[in-house]
């Protein structure tokens, strides 16, 4: 008997001799908790009898059935639980009866994400005109992924293999970003894009499969490009010694470069890194067959600072405003910082209750911009 039953049983006890009406409500909720703890007892009963289930991966689904694929490899067509049809989808991990292997449940695996999710359903606004000063590496990247997935012809009739992949580098707002957004508006092909340290995940294994799933989903949506930011978070130099943690961003990084070799050609596949941090990149990434095409995105100069200024205030309404001496003003500052001064120009308007912005906006918001990336003294004071 339960605790709450044998303490029922004293109370009916103490009031048998001197109250039978209470005896008799006391009884009655001995025997409703009783039949509450056998019911639950069948219930526990049952639950051992079940024989256990298999985990299985669904590797693919047609006509309301699934092929399940069991961790010896072997596959098997069966049929999915009316409750589940619709909801599963290849690649999920999922319950199999043990003896006809039906499909009755979905498994969470814990992954926090799937290659489907990274691939763009809709094209960014962003042009190549949009992107001012970077007139020389727009050709080179023009070259290296658009071209090959454009007229992969005129490799084949010069001899020659196009570049797997390109790698960008540079400064943090200079532009390798909107690069990657204005290559996937110009371009047909499907865009898989992605963080680098969205390929790291909870459990061991899954940042490798999900990497192996990725490729594969491009492959299948051929021609594709795979864009992968911040590539550092998985793409750092290796060591030898480390916590698990670090060994499994190791292995992920690993397959990344299996994937990028592979066996099978990626003909119609291509692969754009970014990074800040060039220098910590393994050197293996970058070697040649690999993201061997490197193109820098440096600071702008003056005529860049000049041609982004323009596009940014080509919509905004200016009243006697230079832009040379707002040239002459940003030296040393980024293409994300002109965007930002050119927002913060029109605030100050916007504060002056005015519509149009002067060259005195332009200035306070060059001086607020700088103020603000310029290091503090004390950060300066042991040299």
């Amino acid at each position: 008997m339960g605790t709450n039953a044998v303490n029922l049983s004293k109370e009916i006890s103490c009031a048998a001799a001197c109250d039978p009406e209470r005896e008799n409500q006391l009884l009655k909720m001995a025997i409703a908790q009783l039949k509450a703890e056998l019911a639950q007892a069948k219930m526990d009963m049952e639950k051992t009898k079940r024989p256990p289930l298999v985990v299985c991966e669904v590797a693919n689904l047609a006509n309301d059935k699934a092929v399940i694929k069991l961790a010896n490899g072997n596959l098997f067509l069966v049929d999915i639980h009316e409750k589940l049809k619709g909801k599963i989808s290849i690649k999920d991990t999922v319950l199999a009866e043990q003896r006809s292997l039906a499909v009755i449940e979905r498994l969470d695996s814990g992954r926090t994400c799937s290659p489907e999710m990274f691939l763009l359903s809709k094209k960014p606004t962003i042009k190549w005109a949009d992107i001012g000063g970077l007139e020389d590496e727009i050709r080179e990247l023009k070259e290296a992924i658009e071209l090959p997935l454009l007229r992969p012809d005129i490799f084949k009739k010069v001899g020659i293999e196009a570049p797997k992949g390109v790698l960008l580098h540079g400064p943090p707002g200079c532009g390798k970003t909107l690069l990657a957004k204005a290559l996937a508006n110009a371009t047909n092909a499907a865009f898989i894009e992605l963080v680098g340290s969205e390929l790291v995940q909870k459990y061991i294994g899954d940042g490798a499969k999900l990497v192996k799933e990725i490729f594969q989903l491009a492959k299948e949506k051929a021609p594709a490009i795979i864009f992968i930011d911040e590539l550092d978070a998985i793409a750092s130099e290796r060591m030898e010694t480390g916590t698990s943690g670090e060994r499994e961003v190791q292995r992920t990084f690993i397959q990344l470069l299996s994937e990028i070799d592979g066996f099978k050609n990626l003909e119609h596949v291509k692969i754009i890194g970014a990074t800040n941090r060039f220098n910590a990149l393994d050197s293996a990434l970058t070697r040649p067959g690999r993201l061997d095409r490197l193109i820098e995105i440096g600071m702008p100069d003056a005529d860049a600072r000049e041609s982004i200024l323009k596009i940014h205030t080509a919509g905004m309404s200016l009243k006697k405003v230079s832009i040379k001496k707002i040239v002459e003003m940003t030296g040393g500052v980024s293409g994300a910082d002109i965007r930002l001064i050119c927002t913060e120009a029109g605030y100050f308007a916007i504060r002056a209750n005015r519509t149009n912005i002067t060259q005195e906006d332009f200035e306070r918001a060059v001086r607020k911009v700088k103020c603000a990336e310029e290091p503090t003294e004390y950060m300066n004071m042991f040299g």
